[in-house]
């Protein structure tokens, strides 16, 4: 759970507040910040309050995006920071097309999986 800079906050074009996720999978906030402790979700603490949000592309209904936590996985596990997760899925690639996380809520998870795992090369 970190702070980001400006340039991320504007590539992410909306947020959710964990108890809005809570809400949305009819569970309790805590269990929310557990899938932040996880590795499922990235929360960041963003607004003038220095709440703790998530990218609303994460989120699809009452789950979380398909493919989304394996990929957080392949990148964590080669050192990217949450950062550099959110700038490198919210950057649009005119090859996928549209952003990784586009590409995630569009059930394309194995080519950004795949992006994913050639960057730890």
């Amino acid at each position: 759970m970190t702070e980001i800079d400006a340039k991320i906050d504007a590539l992410v074009p909306a947020w959710l507040h964990l108890p809005d996720i809570a809400e949305l999978f009819d569970i309790e906030v805590t269990r929310v910040r557990q899938l932040v402790k996880e590795g499922q979700l990235i929360a960041v603490r963003r607004g003038e309050n220095r709440a703790l949000q998530v990218p609303a592309a994460f989120i699809d209904g009452g789950k979380v995006v398909k493919g989304l936590a394996g990929t957080l996985t392949l990148l964590r596990d080669d050192g990217w920071t949450d950062e550099e997760m959110l700038e490198w899925l919210f950057t649009s690639d005119p090859t996928l097309p549209g952003t990784p996380a586009q590409a995630l809520s569009e059930n394309r998870g194995t080519e950004v999986k795949r992006r994913a795992q050639a960057l730890a090369v």
